[in-house]
C-alpha cells in the first residue's frame, strides 16, 4: 500500500497522471503544483470532522477552539464528560451522540494506519456519524493513503466535469467506477480536481 508522505510522493502520482491522460496533463499545466495536504490522524481528526459536519469553517474552528480549552479532545475525556460541558463548547444533541460513539468505538488508531483502505473505511463507518465520505478523507490525508478517491465529494465531481469537458456533472456512483482510471495514484487526482475547481471557481468570481 502506497502511501504519501511528503511532495516527492504528489508529484510521483502527477507525473503518472500525465503520462496516462492528456487531459489531466492539461489541467495539470494550468494549476501548477498540487499540495501534500497532510493532517493528523487518530482520535482527535475524527472528531474534528464531526465538529465539522454542516456548519460553517469558522463555527467549526470555534467549536473545536473551545473542546481543546476544555480538554476534551482525548477519548477518556469525551468519556467522562457531562453533556452539558459538551453543550457549553457548542455541540448539538447529535454530535454529542456521534462523538460518545466514536470515544466509545474502541478503534485501535496504530493498527489502522496499516490497514487497507477498504478496512480502514468499514471501521470508521461503523461507527455512528462517520459516512464513507469522512472515511475516505481521513484515509486520504491523515493516513496518506494513495490510492483512495471520495465520490460523493461535490467538489470533486464538478472539478472531474470540468477537467474532462463534460456536459454533466458525474454521479456517486458513476465517478466512483471512473476512478479505477486513475489507480493507483486516485489520491493525487482528487488533489487535482479540487485545484481545478478552486482555481475555476476563483477565475468566475464564485466564493
Amino acid at each position: 500500500m502506497r502511501i504519501i508522505a511528503g511532495p516527492d510522493d504528489v508529484a510521483e502520482g502527477v507525473a503518472w497522471l500525465r503520462s496516462e491522460c492528456p487531459k489531466m496533463a492539461a489541467a495539470l499545466d494550468r494549476v501548477g503544483p498540487l499540495p501534500l495536504r497532510r493532517r493528523d490522524d487518530g482520535f482527535g481528526a475524527l472528531l474534528s470532522a464531526i465538529v465539522g459536519q454542516q456548519v460553517s469553517i469558522a463555527s467549526a474552528a470555534a467549536i473545536n477552539a473551545r473542546l481543546a480549552e476544555a480538554g476534551l479532545v482525548t477519548e477518556a475525556a469525551i468519556r467522562a464528560s457531562a453533556e452539558t460541558d459538551l453543550k457549553a463548547c457548542g455541540l448539538s444533541r447529535q454530535k454529542m451522540r456521534y462523538a460518545r460513539a466514536l470515544a466509545e468505538a474502541g478503534i485501535d488508531w496504530t493498527a489502522l494506519r496499516a490497514m487497507p483502505t477498504d478496512e480502514v473505511v468499514a471501521t470508521l463507518t461503523a461507527v455512528p456519524g462517520i459516512g464513507a465520505w469522512t472515511a475516505e478523507i481521513y484515509a486520504m490525508f491523515s493516513l496518506g493513503h494513495a490510492d483512495v478517491f471520495a465520490p460523493g465529494d461535490l467538489a470533486l465531481q464538478e472539478g472531474a466535469r470540468m477537467v474532462y469537458g463534460l456536459d454533466d456533472r458525474p454521479k456517486e456512483r458513476a465517478l466512483r467506477d471512473w476512478s479505477a482510471d486513475w489507480s493507483p495514484w486516485r489520491s493525487v487526482a482528487a488533489r487535482l480536481f479540487w485545484a481545478y475547481y478552486a482555481r475555476e471557481k476563483r477565475r468566475e468570481g464564485i466564493a
